[in-house]
């Protein structure tokens, strides 16, 4: 179990789509504002581990055709983010918007988010410690997981605002978007270079 919640805390931590678009949306909007999205990804990645706990998503991606679909609308997708970020300019954040993403645009990214079905993945067939009772194990992973994920997300949530809210210049707001834009290319092409 112990092994169980490090893999959770450090697969969290690192920068990935969810937690750097919560961010880019705190730095423009307010942590207020981003509540919305980070209630829509807990959803959407709610659902993303039922998928893959269920075996869906193997059929899913047993189907090569559909597998590169699928691909290309969340490579397609990520890049309009790492876009939006990059072409705000000098203000933090998702500056092209006249208002937040909200619910709907978390519940959405997690389906294809590729982070979040390499993260359920590794946890769910991993890390087995209940051989005797696997709904329970199911369930504390669950827990354990959120336990974790709430708090994090809400961190880098604030870390935006908090970056949003201060009297940057104008340079260092566009080199922190450029920055968060590289990272969330980066996290797409590790991704695609995983599902090759």
């Amino acid at each position: 179990m112990f092994e169980f919640v490090i893999a959770v805390f450090f697969l969290l931590i690192t920068p990935g789509p969810g937690v750097l678009t919560t961010a880019g949306i705190g730095a423009a909007f307010g942590y207020r504002a981003g509540l919305g999205f980070v209630v829509g990804l807990m959803l959407g990645g709610f659902i993303t581990m039922m998928i893959v706990i269920s075996g869906l998503a193997a059929v899913v991606l047993a189907v090569p055709s559909l597998r590169m679909v699928l691909l290309l609308a969340s490579v397609g997708y990520l890049v309009y983010l790492a876009w939006r970020i990059a072409s705000a300019g000098s203000k933090i954040g998702f500056r092209p918007a006249a208002k937040p993403l909200g619910f709907a645009n978390g519940l959405a990214l997690q389906f294809i988010n590729p982070k979040a079905y390499v993260v359920a993945t590794t946890l769910f067939s991993g890390f087995a410690f209940m051989p005797d009772a696997p709904v329970w194990e199911v369930v504390l992973k669950i827990l354990v997981f959120n336990a974790i994920w709430v708090p994090v997300h809400l961190v880098w949530l604030g870390a935006g605002a908090t970056l949003g809210s201060m009297d940057l210049s104008l340079p260092v707001q566009r080199v922190i978007n450029i920055g968060m834009a590289v990272s969330l290319l980066v996290v797409v092409t590790v991704a695609l270079i995983a599902s090759i």
